[in-house]
């Protein structure tokens, strides 16, 4: 991505770095607006494939499956690479269309992929195949060496999830409590929520902790002066409904992000695990 910028005039590959930097920081946390950032640095660079693989991830992310899709077919038309071949054929899962992500599973292009690539284009699969209703036709997608490996990669916690899951909604729940036991044991980063699967699967209950606490703060607040809490409350609601279009609003100014051409950019996505 640094060589593909420094392509640029400097002035433009500045501002273009900037927002692509923004769509990094914010595409897990707030994907809205980090589509928004996503958007600018396109119409500033629309024929840099990185841009138009960022653009895709935001996309995605936000759910806007046609106009990612066109992004990443757009990426991968400049770099030739097949690195978003997975992604694309969830895209086209998420527009409703699970045999044409399944008839990409059987693509040669799946076989120019590494292995983790690999490992993703199953688990699309997988899930296309439950879209259509076939469990057992996704439990045995995800059957495979990956899967019965004791090493665990960064893909292991996902995959044994996603088979546990499937086991668990073809009513096989003895199975389904001993992988999401595995998925545990290689999410080290907590990445799934295998522990309350497993709980749930084992009638465990937990205590919803923010309620006691709300509690404890009601006791707390009995002995509060009824007049200070009216005052307070009346300053809330000021605050809350101030007008922003009133002549004498002055917003606070939004201090600009740190940024450097020379950056590297990455866009995870994080949305592929559908299955």
């Amino acid at each position: 991505m640094r060589q593909e910028l420094l392509s640029l005039p400097k002035g433009l590959a500045e501002e273009v770095s900037k927002n692509l930097v923004m769509v990094a920081r914010l595409i897990d946390e707030d994907p809205e607006q980090a589509y928004a950032y996503s958007r600018i640095a396109l119409r500033l660079a629309s024929r840099v494939a990185a841009v138009r693989e960022a653009a895709g991830f935001a996309a995605y992310a936000t759910q806007k499956y046609s106009e990612a899709l066109a992004e990443f077919r757009a990426a991968k038309r400049m770099t030739g690479s097949v690195e978003l071949w997975p992604v694309m054929a969830d895209c086209e899962r998420g527009l409703g269309r699970p045999e044409r992500a399944l008839a990409m599973a059987g693509e040669p292009e799946v076989q120019k992929l590494d292995k983790a690539g690999q490992v993703e284009m199953r688990l699309v699969a997988a899930g296309a195949r439950r879209d259509q209703g076939q469990l057992e036709a996704a439990i045995v997608t995800l059957q495979s060496p990956e899967l019965a490996s004791s090493s665990v990669q960064p893909w292991t916690a996902r995959l044994r999830y996603a088979y546990a899951d499937a086991l668990l909604a073809a009513g096989r729940e003895d199975e389904a409590r001993e992988w999401f036991g595995k998925t545990l044991e290689a999410d080290k980063d907590g990445a799934t929520d295998a522990s309350d699967r497993l709980a749930e699967l084992d009638g465990v209950e937990f205590l919803d902790a923010a309620v006691d606490i709300a509690d404890e703060d009601e006791d707390e607040d009995d002995g509060q002066d009824p007049a200070e809490v009216a005052a307070a409350e009346r300053a809330s609601d000021v605050a809350e409904y101030y007008d922003e279009d009133d002549e004498e609003y002055e917003p606070l100014e939004q201090p600009e992000a740190d940024f450097d051409v020379t950056d590297e950019v990455v866009v995870e996505d994080e949305g592929k695990d559908k299955a």
